[in-house]
Order: C-alpha cells, then structure tokens, then sequence
C-alpha cells in the first residue's frame, strides 16, 4: 500500500478530513465520509444522511429518498479510495467511472440513514480495476453493482478535456 496507510488513524480509520486529501471531492459531492477499513482488497466505508441534504428537497417531494445514482456514486467513491491505496502515486492519476453492470437497488434508502458501502476489488492493473459493491442500511442490502474503472494520468485527462 501506499501513503494512504499513514493517514488512517489507532483504529485504522480514515476521517472525513483525510479522505479529502485522497480523492478529488468535497461537500456536497463527498458521499463518504469515513472509512472504517481498508485493505489492499476491500474497503468499509460510511455516509450518514441527515435527511437535510439538497438532493432530498426535490426527490421525492414529500416523501424523501435518496437518489439511486447517488448511492451508486457512494460506491464509487469508496472504490476509488480502495483503487488509488493500490496506486504507489496515486496523486498523478484520475479514477474514473467506466462501467457499471449488473446495479441493482433492493431497497429505498430514507433519511436520517447511516450507508455502509462494502467493496472487493476483483482485479487491478496500470489502465484499471474492477470491483463489486454493495451497500447497506443498517444490514439491509439495499444496492449492489460490479464498477469497472480506468486508471488515468491526471494531467493528460485534464489537458485533454480542458
């Protein structure tokens, strides 16, 4: 693994602050907000949804539940953390969406709610990774999906769609 390592905390955890540092989101795009474990093959992550959020003003009116592309987002932001401790300079590199396949929702998910995001990585090289996670609330599977996502150099994605 690589630097990632030293920002997990006693307990192995990675706080809000410190995953910040990893991928390139923040509020209110960040749909992680701490990692409770992190392995060179799996991650366990968090989001906790007050019921406050923007997106739950709109969808659906009177009757709040939370987007099911955003909880697939969650997925891959999660994977992301799990693809880039895989990276030795993950700094100069984007992760990005790819495909999905097979995403199933089981379940709405209704604020206030704690998201559990479980992900495996099936496999990795230098041009991407495949993963498949799920989430849950409480331990109710509510979403699942096999993520494919390439592994790009920052500066030439970015100069390149710029």
């Amino acid at each position: 693994m690589n630097q990632i390592n030293e920002l997990k905390n006693e307990k192995g955890e990675i706080s809000t602050e410190e995953i910040k540092k990893i991928i390139p989101y923040k509020e209110p795009f960040l749909f992680v907000d701490k990692v409770l474990r992190l392995t060179s093959t799996n991650i366990v992550a968090l989001k906790e949804l007050s019921g406050k959020e923007d997106f739950f003003k709109g969808h659906f009116v009177d009757f709040p539940i939370m987007p099911g592309a955003l909880t697939v987002e969650g997925l891959g932001q999660a994977a992301t953390l799990l693809v880039r401790s895989n990276i030795a300079n993950h700094i100069g590199k984007d992760i990005l969406a790819y495909k999905l396949k097979e995403v199933k929702f089981m379940a709405p998910v209704l604020p206030p709610a704690e998201i559990r995001y479980e992900v495996e990585l099936i496999a990795q090289d230098e041009r991407g990774a495949i993963v498949k996670g799920n989430a849950f609330v409480k331990d109710e599977l509510i979403a699942e999906a096999f993520i494919m996502l390439a592994i790009v150099n920052k500066e030439e994605f970015r100069a390149k769609y710029k």
